[in-house]
Parts: C-alpha cells; structure tokens; sequence
C-alpha cells in the first residue's frame, strides 16, 4: 500500500480566537491550503485522572504528507495546549483540481 499524497489533519483549541490563529498561520506558512473552523463542539476526555467536559473549536487542516511533519511542528509550536490534538487522515479520493491545489498551495517556496 502506498503513503498517502494528501491529508486533513485535525487540531482543537479552546476559542474562536485561537483556532482562527492556527488557522491563519498554517496556511500564511503555506503548511496547509486551507484550514476549516468548526462551530463549538463539546468534547469529554479523560484528563489527568478525571473525565471533563469543555468546548472546543475543531480547526480542520488540508495538506499534503509531504508537508505534515512541519505542519505538526508549527502547531505544537503554536498551540497552547500542553499536550494538543493533532490526527492526521489520509485522503483516500478527492477532486484532481481540488487536490492539485491543495498540493500548489502547500509547495515550499523556493528561493532565489
């Protein structure tokens, strides 16, 4: 089975302030093409010892898998969660456009 060429990688964050800056700045560093906000969501984890409750924002990355692993450094870098969500999941179809640009996007810029 072959690596995959693209991926949507999921991250949460506490606020709608938060999850518009690891947003912005992943596609701003050309990590991702695009990121994705959700509306509150209410996650139950497990905690240090304890089941808690909280909302969260879910902030849905498009990448490609070439560009995950700095793509997953920036967001730990950024994020403020001690130990934050970051999943990544292939994907398996998806439009020849959509993806040729997701993977435009997130080239490296080369430079002079």
């Amino acid at each position: 089975m072959t690596e995959p060429v693209w991926l949507t990688v999921l991250t949460t964050t506490d606020s709608e302030e938060k999850a518009h800056t690891l947003a912005r700045g992943a596609v701003e560093a050309r990590l991702a093409a695009c990121a994705q906000i959700s509306a509150p969501v209410t996650s139950v984890y497990r905690w240090e010892g304890a089941v808690e409750t909280g909302e969260e924002r879910q902030v849905l990355f498009k990448t490609t898998a070439e560009r995950y692993d700095e793509l997953e450094a920036h967001l730990v870098a950024a994020h403020d969660y001690g130990t934050p969500e970051i999943i990544a999941v292939p994907v398996v179809r998806g439009s020849d456009r959509y993806l040729a640009w997701v993977s435009a996007e997130t080239a490296p810029v080369a430079t002079p």
